[in-house]
């Protein structure tokens, strides 16, 4: 049992300070480095922890992590308050409808899907992670967080997915102004190709941005006259289930 709790011990730091050296752990909790060594290793062969992708000697949360965190939010306020709404905008629209939640600046977290009845349809898998900026609930997001997260995430350096995802710190600046304007973000195939959505974030009275709803739909059925009645609807829904869960 001294290793199971040293283990969820380390799990817990490296989610606190992630990324995270071996070094650091070490002195943190004053054991030997091998032990260390050998507890994150064991955590990374589970899909715990990963080495981070720009440097390998440091530790960060792994996938397993972001796959069950969905599973126990199931039971939360957010979770109650979108299921029906979002039923709701499915069977508007008739498209696939999915709820993700903002994994700090790393991604966003899909918890949530309505599939439509459509023969060829998007699927987005429960736990999948998406990048803020290449996809419509991220930069659903991104628009409404602090202006220095932004800056800290710009800064990180942004990723490209295909020939449309917005790379450059300008346009993404644009994009997020309009994103606040208009009230809602749309992908057209700017993360994987051939998958369009328009998304609309879940405020926390506060204006913090708790979550985002998408409409996602293959490309052969977007139509770009279309998105402003699209904006409006998602818009709409996720106005209400943040009413709904503020038990308004």
């Amino acid at each position: 049992m001294k290793s199971v709790t040293r283990s969820l011990r380390i799990l817990e730091a490296v989610a606190q300070h992630q990324p995270v050296t071996v070094g650091e752990l070490t002195k943190l909790f004053g054991l030997p480095k091998s032990t260390v060594q050998r507890t994150l290793v064991t955590l990374a062969e589970a899909g715990w922890l990963r080495a981070n992708r720009k440097d390998t000697t440091r530790w960060e949360i792994g996938a397993r992590v972001l796959a069950v965190r969905p599973a126990a939010l199931q039971g939360s306020s957010l979770f109650a308050a979108a299921r029906e709404p979002m039923m709701q905008l499915r069977d508007q629209v008739d498209e696939t409808i999915h709820l993700s939640v903002p994994d700090a600046l790393d991604g966003m977290v899909v918890v949530d899907r309505v599939d439509c009845a459509q023969a060829v349809r998007t699927f987005h898998t429960i736990g999948d992670v998406s990048p803020l900026h290449a996809t419509a609930v991220g930069r659903a997001v991104l628009a409404h967080l602090p202006k220095q997260d932004v800056e800290e995430f710009i800064a990180g350096g942004l990723e490209r997915f295909s020939d449309t995802t917005p790379v450059d710190p300008v346009e993404l600046r644009t994009e997020l102004d309009r994103i606040r304007t208009e009230g809602y973000a749309v992908n057209d195939n700017q993360f994987r190709p051939g998958v369009c959505a328009v998304a609309a974030p879940v405020l926390d009275e506060d204006g913090t941005p708790l979550a985002a709803v998408a409409i996602s739909m293959p490309d052969s059925r977007y139509d770009a006259e279309r998105t402003p009645g699209w904006g409006r609807l998602v818009a709409d829904t996720t106005a209400e289930i943040a009413r709904r869960r503020l038990g308004a």
